[in-house]
């Protein structure tokens, strides 16, 4: 992995872990997802307008992926509806690069030396050991949390794959989100009659956290055009070292020091990744 990829990667993973706690800290969090939704349609549709379009040959994983994305909408928001950012957060991340890497050896024909695999082992081994600590686990959130890294692990497989076939990942990257965004709105009238009253405040935060998630994606998209999927996704995971921190600092969550073992075990993989 080259060092921009590397420092893209984990930029990605720091943003990724910021949105994901604004959804968390949300009073609503469907509204919230709603609104994030409706910021990604609009940024996207400007890139759309302005940018070429991707390879017919990628078409069908780009409507693939949006279908996904909405499953993923409604399990992320079911996940946190009972548990801390810091536990439920890593069961959903810790699972998917293994997921990502068997689905990339079957449909990609993607190989991985054994520094990788050590280096997604340890990742994901410390991610789920976070989820695991001060006898706090709950298994009310843990069918929607290993759903969430389910789907996080398939579209992940359907947009590696996709954006090598559409000769140009930001276009890819516009047309996914675009499809992906305009899905919620509706899902949210088809389980909702009314929306709850946001403060401007916290429709403005809601409408960042969509402009930040579409970054966060589309800098990992732009990476597996150079690295395996499975590399990529397992690096992008130490996001949830950022958000054990995030959690601690502004949503009052536990940092114990088996959770920061935990976190050194996450950063030895990323080291082995980056090797």
């Amino acid at each position: 992995m080259t060092p921009i990829v590397l420092a893209g990667v984990v930029c990605a993973a720091i943003l990724h872990a910021g949105w994901n706690a604004v959804l968390r800290g949300g009073s609503d969090r469907l509204w919230s997802m709603t609104l994030m939704m409706i910021a990604v349609a609009c940024a996207s549709a400007v890139a759309v307008v302005l940018l070429p379009w991707p390879e017919p040959a990628s078409w069908p994983y780009l409507v693939a992926s949006a279908a996904i994305h909405a499953g993923y909408n409604l399990s992320l928001v079911r996940t946190y509806r009972s548990g801390d950012l810091g536990q439920t957060y890593p069961i959903s991340r810790g699972s998917s690069p293994v997921l990502v890497a068997l689905g990339a050896a079957l449909f990609a024909q993607e190989t991985l030396g054994p520094v990788a695999i050590l280096g997604i082992a340890l990742v994901s081994g410390g991610i789920l050991s976070l989820a695991l600590q001060g006898g706090r686990l709950r298994a009310d959130f843990l069918p929607a949390a290993f759903v969430t890294g389910l789907l996080i692990g398939a579209y992940t497989v359907v947009d590696g794959i996709g954006v090598r076939l559409s000769g140009n990942s930001p276009s890819y990257a516009a047309c996914m989100f675009l499809l992906w965004s305009l899905t919620m709105p509706p899902l949210y009238l088809a389980l909702r009659r009314t929306k709850p009253s946001y403060t401007p405040g916290q429709t403005a935060m809601a409408l960042g956290g969509g402009l930040v998630s579409i970054l966060a994606y589309g800098i990992v998209i732009w990476a597996m055009q150079f690295d395996a999927m499975g590399t990529v996704s397992a690096l992008r995971e130490t996001s949830v070292v950022y958000a054990a921190l995030i959690g601690r600092v502004f949503l009052g969550e536990s940092l114990s020091p088996r959770r920061v073992a935990s976190c050194l075990a996450v950063a030895a993989g990323a080291a082995c990744l980056a090797w």
